[in-house]
């Protein structure tokens, strides 16, 4: 805090009736109804007084602590500074009264997507509850006919001043019109189809372009599509939050894509071309001789398009080698030819290095995140 003594003008060891003559004599200068009326210096005038005003506050402030963050002190005599303020000023000030037209609220919905259409974008359909501008008053609130007449308690002006009494003294206060809630005006025979709000709703089926790249939680702002205004006021704005269904074979993972394929032993011991269904139809993939699980193949611009930019992620085909669980006794043998043709020792296993193995298909798996 600035030096708050300095704010009332009075000294350190001011007394408590020191503080409250020169807070008396300050407010008076800074009073509207003088011409000197600053209502900054009049916020800060009234924080330094509630401080010092009060014992406690005041102690705190002269250890150096901001007696505003402890929350525990009170107003001096119940009556603190926002309650001066606003006996000053009215709280907020209006210099005429409330238009009933005001602006619709904003909408939002939700919109499920399938990965193919937020990987190309597709145009598509949403079902909405939105207010709509009356017809038969056409947004006056008023029955066909009829308009609001002005109100005679506030003579139109929405505001009504009144005298309240604060530690100055008397002093204005400004107050909407109870009488007409601030509008002006008073509608004695209301639309009965929309009840003098101006609006009614109804159902609407709108059309939304959702564009390559959205995920979810992907807002798509449609404006001036959202709930009619009050008193044949504009509409909000519509906004369609997106949210994408789980795909059956493929993983998104931003905008790469990602899938697992499952090839025979044999195929992966001797190489092999598979065909797999992508999102843009058949690819060939090319299994090289000696795939081992978790490796991965890289199909450059088959992932999902980039969101209001060129280009398109990747879709990665990862390797699942299928070791056979059931073999015939012909089979068996065969297999243990094959590893005395290499000379491998069926008992015989070994550490792998660190940047081989498992570690390295694990990190070929997580390529691409």
């Amino acid at each position: 805090m600035k030096d708050i003594y300095a704010e009332l003008g009075v000294a350190k060891d001011a007394s408590q009736a020191d503080i409250k003559k020169a807070y008396r004599r300050k407010a008076r200068e800074l009073h509207p109804d003088t011409g000197g009326g600053d209502e900054e210096a009049f916020k800060r005038l009234g924080a330094a007084y509630e401080v010092l005003s009060d014992p406690q506050k005041r102690a705190l402030y002269d250890q150096g602590i901001d007696p505003r963050s402890q929350g525990g002190a009170g107003h001096a005599s119940g009556f603190g500074f926002e309650d001066i303020f606003e006996s000053f000023f009215g709280g907020a000030q209006r210099s005429g009264p409330v238009s009933r037209r005001q602006r619709g609220s904003d909408t939002l919905v939700h919109l499920d997507i399938t990965l193919a259409e937020a990987t190309f974008g597709a145009p598509r359909e949403v079902t909405i509850d939105r207010a709509d501008t009356c017809d038969t008053c056409e947004g006056s609130c008023c029955s066909p006919g009829t308009e609001p007449r002005t109100c005679d308690n506030c003579g139109g002006a929405g505001v009504i001043q009144r005298v309240a009494r604060s530690l100055l003294g008397q002093v204005m206060s400004t107050t909407p019109c109870p009488s007409c809630s601030g509008f002006g005006t008073i509608i004695e025979s209301p639309c009965s189809e929309c009840a003098g709000q101006g609006r009614t709703r109804a159902r609407h089926s709108l059309d939304v372009d959702v564009p390559a790249g959205v995920e979810t939680g992907t807002r798509i702002r449609l404006p001036g599509s959202g709930d009619a205004g009050t008193g044949g006021g504009p509409r909000g704005d519509l906004y369609v939050e997106v949210r994408q269904k789980a795909h059956e074979s493929f993983e998104r993972r931003g905008d790469d894509i990602h899938c697992t394929v499952q090839i025979p032993m044999t195929a992966a011991a001797l190489g092999t071309v598979v065909t797999i269904d992508t999102l843009d139809g058949e690819r060939e993939v090319d299994v090289r001789p000696g795939t081992q699980s978790g490796q991965t193949v890289k199909l450059k611009n088959l992932g999902v398009g980039h969101l209001q930019r060129s280009g398109r992620g990747d879709l990665y085909v990862h390797m699942d080698v299928e070791t056979p669980t059931s073999l015939t006794e012909e089979q068996e043998d065969m297999i243990r030819a094959l590893a005395g043709a290499r000379g491998e020792d069926l008992r015989e296993a070994r550490l792998a290095p660190v940047n081989a193995g498992l570690l390295a298909r694990l990190k070929d798996a997580f390529v691409g995140r």
